[in-house]
């Protein structure tokens, strides 16, 4: 397992390069993104460890990042002031660009993998706005009327835009239909939906209400499987040919999930990192046909319980073996470990 610390600053998220696997960004605030600066970090794994290329100070919290799918060296970040940035490691100490449209702080942004020309943002004003870097303003808005935490370009299609946000909704957005009263809205999921068939061992989540949504990722090879999660601890995966409930409950984490990712090589296991400081990998159950288990039945796959604060990011590594992973917590530490060492047998 590699570490690289980041001291005095607490990291919210972590992201592997799409260019190279060698490479990770990592965006964090002073004093747990209370008040304080930001720091963007651009590292390198080396035979010596993990070493930091560079580093850029903003004047608040850097909530989330996304690396650019046009340029290698460019990196996106989402700050607490409202503000996207985009950083070039080969140009100075300042961003190559600012936007400066929300409201409210910049919660999550995200490059679109299929038509790279755009990127989105997510914030605490209610609205997702869509970009290009070569212009100033956005090319759209798509209000929510709901805190959104998360917000994603389908890796499958490039006009669907999904978000989850404080109402404890999945919501879809197809940019190819016609602007409306509904904004391009396609579809609302109630997160908090009774599941589509009954659970295994009888489990029930904790919380039968809605509660905030903090996460939500696309399955890699499904096309219309989604995954959310959030304050309940509880991930719940979702098929949007069937929308009216949750496919799947996977339940463990003591308090709040605060990140999930599905694997870029096996389409049944995801990641996920919690406020109890435990970083988990689950299957969904779908490939159990395959391997003879019982059908259709998530669970945890295991866990790693090197964080002493709360866990606030993961990110698969899309090269080389299976299992590469990387983390990022509050104890102002950044992991790099093999998810398969820690799953169980």
């Amino acid at each position: 397992m590699l570490e690289f610390r980041t001291p005095g600053f607490n990291p919210y998220s972590v992201k592997y390069s799409p260019f190279f696997d060698s490479r990770l960004a990592v965006c964090a605030g002073a004093n747990f993104g209370l008040v304080g600066n930001g720091r963007l970090y651009v590292l390198s794994l080396t035979p010596r460890g993990i070493v930091c290329e560079k580093y850029f100070e903003t004047q608040d919290c850097l909530f989330d990042l996304a690396w650019s799918e046009q340029h290698e060296n460019q990196v996106l970040t989402a700050g607490g002031d409202g503000s996207i940035k985009l950083f070039d490691m080969g140009v100075g100490e300042f961003p190559v660009a600012n936007w400066q449209e929300h409201g409210r702080e910049v919660f999550s942004v995200h490059w679109n993998l299929l038509e790279k020309s755009t990127f989105l943002s997510s914030s605490w004003d209610g609205t997702i706005k869509i970009w290009t870097p070569e212009r100033k303003e956005s090319i759209m808005t798509l209000p929510v009327h709901s805190c959104v935490y998360s917000a994603q370009y389908s890796p499958h299609h490039p006009q669907i835009v999904t978000a989850v946000s404080r109402d404890s909704h999945l919501r879809v957005f197809d940019l190819r239909s016609k602007p409306s009263a509904q904004n391009h809205l396609t579809l609302a999921v109630p997160i908090h939906a009774p599941p589509k068939m009954p659970l295994p061992g009888g489990f029930t989540p904790r919380s039968t209400g809605p509660t905030e949504c903090l996460t939500h990722d696309w399955n890699k090879y499904r096309d219309s499987v989604l995954a959310t999660a959030g304050v309940d601890g509880v991930i719940r995966t979702f098929d949007l040919r069937m929308p009216s409930g949750p496919m799947q409950f996977l339940a463990g984490h003591e308090y709040a999930t605060r990140r999930i990712s599905w694997s870029p090589h096996l389409s049944d296991v995801l990641l996920s990192a919690s406020y109890d400081m435990t970083c988990r990998v689950w299957t969904d159950g779908s490939n159990a046909t395959a391997t003879g288990e019982a059908t259709g039945i998530g669970r945890e796959l295991g866990r790693m319980e090197r964080h002493t604060e709360f866990a606030m990011g993961v990110d698969w590594c899309l090269f080389g073996a299976e299992g590469w992973c990387t983390t990022c917590a509050w104890d102002e530490r950044v992991l790099v470990w093999d998810v398969r060492e820690h799953m169980r047998g």
